[in-house]
């Protein structure tokens, strides 16, 4: 897992940090355990959390769906021939247990994220696996320095195989806010090469790109840089590092995709967590090494420098030529006239200001 960190001075010269380290992962066991599992990633959480704080580090970012877990080579039951008629079939046995492993938000779990947050004086970015009803949400959690929950954003497009078992989000969660740091906001793995979505937060002033992903290919970096040249901002890509056996054995979970089952120690993500600064110069990884503390300062007077070249929704603009609506009401399956007495209203996670 990755864990990125700032600090910031009144110059605006801030120190960023991020450490990468095994991502702990839902047990495939039975369901009267996930309680524990939840409690024993918050543990984790807050043992890195601590030590980037005492590193002086001001924001800390965690890699997609820490919380949860990533279910890395499972189908779910889903491959070339798909079933839907077998009640019993394992790969909604194995939903289930994922479901359990969720959490809800707001709920417990977020409480003690925020407490975390007010306790080491950090604002805080998790990746987690949200559940709503019965649907499932890749979703980032985001909180500041004194304890409080400001919101979330949902992925927009999930990639692949993961569209079986999560839901979309929509425009009412792609906030950016605006904290003494810097303006932050984050996009979830590949929904980060989607270029009008990356406009949306260009168009709210982003400066402080947190990019959870899941993602260690080489050609990732590339992605980072891109971004970080487009948008004029610093990008802090969080990833996993795991092996085969941080998942539950072959028994009771089968790993897909490589072709055969790999050993205990095959690293099935290696990583690469990487900060790079709005010049596209890789300040920072990336580190496909193992679990690891990489340190940069970022100068925030950089976005300014880099903006006199190249101001994706300023001055490089044409809006009388392209420009992009973006809807950011939440859009919900059912509603009802008298909303207030029967459902209560949507809340939108869209912008906010600690």
């Amino acid at each position: 897992m990755c864990l990125a960190s700032v600090k910031i001075d009144r110059r605006r010269r801030v120190s960023t940090n991020i450490l990468e380290d095994q991502m702990v992962i839902y047990q495939h066991r039975l369901c009267v355990s996930f309680g524990n599992i939840v409690i024993s990633t918050a543990d984790k959480a807050e043992r890195l959390i601590a030590e980037a704080a005492g590193y002086g580090s001001q924001l800390v970012v965690f890699p997609e769906a820490f919380v949860g877990g990533y279910p890395r080579g499972s189908t779910f039951g889903f491959g070339i021939s798909i079933s839907i008629t077998n009640p019993k079939d394992k790969g909604k046995g194995e939903f289930q247990k994922y479901y359990a492993a969720a959490i809800d938000v707001p709920g417990p779990e977020v409480t003690r994220l925020a407490a975390m947050a007010g306790k080491y004086k950090v604002f805080l970015v998790m990746g987690v696996i949200e559940r709503e009803g019965y649907t499932l949400y890749c979703s980032v959690l985001f909180f500041d320095p004194l304890g409080r929950y400001l919101g979330k954003h949902r992925k927009l497009m999930p990639t692949a195989l993961e569209r079986i078992i999560w839901g979309f989000g929509d425009g009412s969660t792609i906030p950016v806010y605006d904290t003494p740091l810097g303006k932050i906001g984050a996009l979830i793995c590949w929904e980060n090469k989607m270029p009008l979505l990356r406009t949306a937060l260009y168009g709210k002033g982003i400066e402080i790109y947190c990019a959870p992903t899941a993602d260690s290919r080489p050609v990732w970096q590339a992605s980072m840089t891109h971004i970080a040249m487009e948008g004029g901002c610093f990008v802090l890509s969080a990833n996993q590092f795991c092996r085969r056996q941080d998942y539950p054995p072959p028994s009771e979970y089968a790993f897909a995709g490589l072709g055969e089952e790999p050993s205990p120690d095959t690293v099935v993500c290696p990583g690469g967590s990487v900060i790079i600064s709005p010049s596209g110069e890789v300040l920072a990884g990336p580190n496909y090494d193992g679990e690891a503390l990489i340190t940069a300062d970022l100068d925030m007077g950089e976005i300014v420098r880099a903006k006199f070249d190249f101001d994706v929704v300023g001055h490089y603009s044409r809006p009388e030529v392209l420009s992009l609506v973006v809807d950011d009401q939440p859009h919900r399956p059912v509603s009802f006239t008298s909303a207030a007495e029967k459902a209560p209203a949507a809340k939108s996670d869209d912008t906010a200001k600690p």
